[in-house]
């Protein structure tokens, strides 16, 4: 396997900037390139070869090669080509086929109307501008996903965290500060870890406040037929807004937004992408129809992910990996900075085992890791070659010494009374 090293190529290739530029381009190079990885790049690491275990896609329920879908997909290119290129408002009609999808998504999703979107950062963004100000104090996780701190920037909104899934640390911030606008994910896609949902909904109603709620990774999913964590809880009548992303499991591109009739309308007039930018193209509309037929049919599909990601978690946890909370498809090996997240990535791509990199911004400062994205078709095999290039490596990446480790043990140490110890083999090796 090749290092991917093209991306230096681009340092030395600009024009003359102007100072106010080339002094940040300048610090990203100094900081980050050559104080925090050595020269590297974090994200750049070896090609995977044809041998490769990808575990970094977020086609969860292996489905973006599906014959009935492809063939959707390509009949409707030729048939209607690219069709209009035009903003979403513009759009209307009973016949017109991402109407029609709207209807079908928010039916599978128990509400009364929806919102299909250009992606999932558009219905975020979208949303939070089209509901809130400069005077709405809104309550986010301090985990939830980028897009949703940056609409409630471009909303102008005041945006108060809460500590992650700490449901006490909000009802203070809200009884602080007044009703405002709760945002949350349902399943957060740094760490795979799931909001307590109901009790959240309970402290939204007792504070007169909104509830928002981004199912992208768990639509699809979680679920009767995938239709996401809210349904299963059979909270449906307790959260206002449901988005999602259907990059994930729908293996497509574009967003949804569960909503009112009358809230329906509202937003596709009011917000800016929603405005601003060109509807989805008629392929991709019935390449989404045929998806949800999919997925609302193979249940199976469903049942072998959560199957393989509970293995794959219980198996982590023996060999002393802190899996910080994760319930779901999702896996976080936190190596904690940058550069020990470097050793950790080569270690599993020495091994033809390919995860996603995440660092800051996407995660805190010292907290980077790999995350590891479960999917559907992992046979037998392949789930014992992961865990056992998660067993050999231990040593070579320090896992024991990682903040994470130290972290778990604190905790565990805490509940038992004991002080937890790295076993003598592992010390060993270290």
């Amino acid at each position: 396997m090749k290092l991917r090293s093209n991306w230096r190529s681009a340092q030395n290739n600009d024009a003359a900037l102007p100072a106010i530029l080339a002094a940040r381009v300048d610090r990203y190079y100094r900081e980050r390139v050559q104080e925090h990885w050595a020269g590297g790049h974090i994200m750049m690491g070896r090609e995977p070869g044809n041998d490769a275990l990808h575990l970094s896609s977020n086609d969860y329920l292996s489905i973006a090669r599906h014959p009935e879908i492809l063939d959707a997909v390509c009949a409707n290119i030729r048939a209607e080509g690219n069709g209009l290129l035009m903003s979403g408002i513009f759009l209307h009609g009973d016949a017109c086929p991402q109407l029609q999808l709207e209807d079908r998504f928010a039916a599978y999703m128990g509400a009364e109307a929806g919102v299909l979107c250009q992606s999932g950062f558009a219905a975020n963004t979208g949303l939070i501008q089209s509901i809130a100000d400069a005077q709405t104090p809104i309550y986010v996780d301090m985990m939830a996903h980028m897009s949703l701190w940056e609409g409630i920037r471009s909303a102008g909104a005041r945006a108060i965290s809460f500590l992650h899934n700490d449901v006490d640390h909000l009802e203070q911030r809200i009884e602080r500060n007044g009703p405002g606008v709760v945002i949350v994910d349902s399943v957060y896609s740094t760490n795979g870890s799931v909001a307590p949902l109901a009790a959240i909904a309970d402290v939204c109603a007792e504070h007169d406040c909104v509830l928002v709620v981004d199912e992208s990774h768990s639509l699809g999913t979680h679920g009767p037929h995938g239709a996401g964590l809210v349904v299963e809880l059979g909270l449906t009548d307790r959260v206002h807004f449901r988005t999602a992303s259907l990059a994930k499991a729908f293996a497509g591109r574009a967003g949804f937004i569960s909503c009112s009739r009358r809230f329906q309308e509202y937003f596709k007039f009011e917000a800016l992408p929603a405005i601003f930018s060109s509807t989805l193209l008629p392929h991709e509309v019935a390449g989404l129809a045929a998806t949800l037929d999919v997925i609302e049919r193979e249940d199976w599909r469903r049942m072998r992910l959560a199957a393989n990601a509970r293995y794959l978690r219980v198996r982590l946890t023996e060999l002393g990996y802190n899996l910080n909370g994760s319930e779901t498809q999702i896996i976080a090996l936190e190596a904690g900075p940058e550069q020990r997240t470097i050793v950790l990535r080569d270690a599993l791509e020495a091994r033809g085992i390919f995860g996603s990199v995440f660092c800051a911004p996407a995660t805190a400062q010292n907290r980077s890791l790999v995350r590891i994205s479960v999917n559907a078709a992992l046979t037998d095999q392949e789930l014992e070659r992961f865990i056992d290039a998660c067993d050999e490596m231990r040593g070579e990446v320090d896992m024991w010494n990682w903040p994470s480790t130290r972290r778990a043990a604190g905790r565990g140490a805490a509940r038992a009374g004991v002080r937890q110890v790295q076993p003598v083999a592992e010390r060993a090796t270290a």
